[in-house]
């Protein structure tokens, strides 16, 4: 029955958030989940910059949002624009929430970034007087140069207040209401460019394959509710979705609506925003080359996703400013390419993405590499402009040093190396099966089952932090080739060599879903937390809001997930290098404090609390605790 009520209170806490931008979507006449998606989080974007403007609270958020909503209704119920029908949105939207159910039974425990995540959506619900720096994990600290206007953040809390569920719930399950969203939003960016039900919900399928099923345990999916797993799974099918339909349809509705979905994108996850422009630019390119069309509706649609996403990037330039690596010294630079040493290849000075980096999700990833050359046969249809102009581009950033190495310099090592995971690949399975049907006819259907057995036991995948096997090198070799091929095949003339392959996808799919469903349980890697109920409790009651607690690194991670209150130190790996959270020098603090004992130490960083773990600190202060328990000891400074 517990189970059962926060099922319903999250899917009302999110259909209340979100209302408002369906509201406004309809107004424009455009009927999409992407679109309420991007006009949800711009109306909330918007209720949160006014909300800190005036340092209210979140219920004064709350209120604007609905205020929006109400305001568009009218307007929603009278306009009745043309808008492009799409069949097969209720069977997809099934489907996805069957994976949202699946999803609930993995969602195991919070963990790793979840937690920085989590303090953040604590202190936007519980601070009464709002401002950019409330969600900071540090009282002395500054902006995180990736979240440094906290609107997922902002979602969640909307979501927990409205739904009454709490924050903790709606990290951990909010993935279950947010994943049908994202196979729908998936199925209309595949509808945008395929313009028929299979190839959409096929390329829909190959993206849950890659990220849900190829890792088992519910994979990525299962962050859903973080911001840079929504902004991958859903902000970018959504904002390219509304793009390509601009594209095809130009109109001041749909050119805003990708423009709302360029600015949320952007301020939710900034990178992401850029890597979406670079295959956008690279299909406009190819499509332009080989059919002549789309050339001012494109320029027109790309301004939309350049201009607003530019200027928040402007306004955030002065704390990217301040980051580490970006523009990184000698120093900085040698500490980041020797973290993420096994997905580069070259040296300190000169380096691009090894080739094993694109294929390390698997079979799937194997298969639509291999099947890139084939959209030069379908060079008519925008998908195959699509898949070539889209990985060209994001194979001659990720792969030529002298190209690399800058754009990294520019958006940080972290980043730039996420840009692999940008090239088109759903769609070259998608469309290239359709392809494949046509050459081989019948016999499309055992060699795609043969294949998709081959792929997934030759290369199930690499999905650790660290790429330690990766994929096979002549995988990509292969799709680099293949899209140069398909690049020169269309030029020479216009074909259209493609027909329905459900059945041949599907079997091609079939063994990474069956290996995804045996592995179907919860992720062994987030343990389970490492604080007593009692601890909670006591902090929850005696500590206030926004109190600054001490502790060792780690302790001091997690307690901010729990309660609304910030801590002196985090884990160096969890916090943005920037020149106000030293987050070297305060670790170093921390050690001085360990060996030392000296309460000064604390006290100099505006800690009022002490939390101790015994199983850390090597002795106990002598001050009188205020909770005690076999691991924890609490004190009032």
């Amino acid at each position: 029955m517990g189970t059962a009520v926060l099922a319903v209170q999250l899917v009302f806490g999110f259909t209340v958030v979100l209302a408002p931008g369906a509201a406004v979507a309809r107004a424009l006449g455009i009927r999409s989940f992407a679109a309420t998606v991007a006009w949800g989080l711009t109306l909330v974007f918007g209720a949160l910059a006014l909300t800190f403007l005036v340092s209210a609270s979140l219920t004064f958020t709350l209120v604007l949002l609905l205020a929006a909503g109400l305001a568009a209704l009218p307007f929603a119920r009278r306009r009745h624009a043309p808008h492009v029908r799409m069949p097969g949105r209720g069977p997809v939207l099934g489907a996805g929430v069957v994976l949202g159910l699946a999803l609930w039974h993995v969602a195991g425990e919070i963990g790793g970034d979840g937690f920085f995540h989590l303090a953040r959506v604590q202190k936007l619900l519980a601070f009464d007087d709002l401002s950019l720096a409330s969600a900071n994990e540090f009282a002395d600290g500054g902006l995180h140069p990736g979240y440094a206007f906290p609107l997922w953040h902002g979602l969640l809390a909307l979501v927990a207040k409205v739904s009454g569920a709490d924050p903790v719930d709606v990290v951990l399950h909010g993935p279950s209401v947010l994943a049908p969203i994202a196979v729908v939003v998936a199925y209309e960016a595949g509808w945008a460019f395929f313009r028929r039900p299979v190839p959409a919900a096929v390329s829909a399928a190959a993206g849950v394959g890659l990220v849900a099923m190829a890792p088992g345990a519910g994979g990525a999916l299962t962050a859903l509710a973080l911001p840079a797993t929504s902004s991958r799974q859903l902000l970018v099918p959504a904002a390219l979705a509304l793009a390509v339909e601009a594209t095809r349809h130009p109109s001041l509705p749909l050119l805003a609506s990708t423009a709302a979905g360029s600015l949320v994108l952007a301020v939710v996850h900034p990178t992401y925003a850029l890597f979406l422009w670079i295959p956008f630019a690279g299909f406009l390119l190819v499509r332009w080359l080989w059919a002549h069309q789309d050339g001012r509706a494109g320029l027109l649609t790309l301004a939309a996703l350049v201009l607003p996403a530019a200027a928040f990037f402007a306004w955030l330039l002065p704390v990217i400013a301040d980051t580490a690596s970006v523009s990184p010294d000698g120093g900085e630079r040698e500490r980041a390419f020797e973290k993420y040493a096994g997905q580069l290849d070259g040296t300190v000075d000169h380096f691009w993405v090894t080739p094993e980096l694109f294929v390390r999700t698997g079979a799937i990833a194997l298969a639509a590499l291999l099947l890139i050359p084939l959209a030069g046969l379908a060079n008519a249809r925008r998908w195959a402009a699509w898949v070539v102009g889209g990985s060209f581009a994001v194979f001659v950033v990720c792969l030529v040093p002298w190209v690399f190495t800058p754009f990294s310099d520019v958006v940080s090592l972290s980043q730039s190396r996420r840009l692999a995971g940008f090239v088109p690949l759903t769609f070259a399975l998608a469309g290239g099966m359709g392809v494949l049907a046509r050459l081989l006819g019948p016999f499309v259907v055992p060699v795609a089952l043969a294949a998709g057995i081959a792929f997934q036991l030759f290369h199930p995948g690499d999905f650790g932090y660290t790429l330690e096997g990766g994929g096979p090198e002549w995988a990509t070799i292969a799709g680099v080739a293949g899209t140069a091929a398909a690049l020169v095949l269309g030029l020479v003339r216009r074909l259209r060599l493609e027909q329905t392959a459900a059945l041949a996808s599907c079997l091609l799919l079939l063994p990474t879903y069956v290996h995804g469903v045996a592995n179907w349980s919860p992720s062994a890697s987030r343990s389970p937390n490492i604080f007593s109920e009692g601890l909670l409790d006591a902090v929850r009651e005696h500590v206030p809001n926004g109190a600054v607690v001490f502790s060792s690194p780690e302790p001091s991670y997690r307690l901010g997930a729990y309660a609304p209150v910030r801590v002196c130190l985090n884990p160096k790996n969890h916090v943005a290098d920037t020149v106000e959270n030293r987050p070297r020098e305060r670790v170093r603090t921390y050690l001085r404090f360990r060996l030392t004992g000296d309460l000064s130490i604390p006290r100099a960083c505006g800690a009022q609390w002490l939390l101790v773990d015994r199983e850390r600190l090597g002795f106990e202060p002598k001050l009188t605790p205020v909770y005690r328990d076999a691991r924890w000891i609490l004190y009032r400074l």
